[in-house]
């Protein structure tokens, strides 16, 4: 399946939580959602259109606190993102470790550097900073003016 024929069946199935779709070169589309629907979105692409978890990256912008969910199609190379903008003051999504065991780490690493509360999660302790900095500090966000 393409991947402009994937997004357009995800679009129509989830047309209420699609805020946004960007289809770039070659084989690779970013679809901005609410982060209400993260679950929902990512069970239906794992299970229904044979989509895999890679990995997740975050950011911290003047809208909020962003992370990108990104998926790969493997029979053909192709890469979904699945973007999210979290509230400014206090970020949290429910967490996709107890769907995707390779998102535990990563989460984790998010809700430490960047104090985003993934909810539901197994296990959200300590990853990177025992020892390296005070609790209440998130090393990743940005103060803007």
């Amino acid at each position: 399946m393409d991947t402009e024929t994937a997004i357009n069946k995800l679009t129509e199935k989830f047309i209420a939580d699609t805020l946004r779709v960007v289809l770039q070169k070659g084989r690779r589309a970013i679809v901005t959602i609410r982060h209400t629907a993260i679950l929902d979105i990512s069970e239906y692409l794992y299970k229904s259109e044979g989509y895999r978890f890679i990995i997740a990256s975050a950011l911290h912008t003047r809208r909020g606190f962003e992370i990108y969910y990104h998926f790969s199609f493997d029979a053909d190379g192709s890469i979904l993102s699945l973007h999210v903008i979290l509230d400014k003051e206090k970020p949290h999504i429910e967490s996709l470790s107890n769907m995707f065991s390779a998102s535990n780490w990563i989460e984790r690493e998010m809700h430490e550097l960047f104090g985003i509360d993934f909810l539901n999660h197994p296990n959200q302790e300590k990853l990177l900073s025992e020892g390296n900095w005070a609790d209440d500090v998130y090393p990743y966000r940005k103060e803007f003016k």
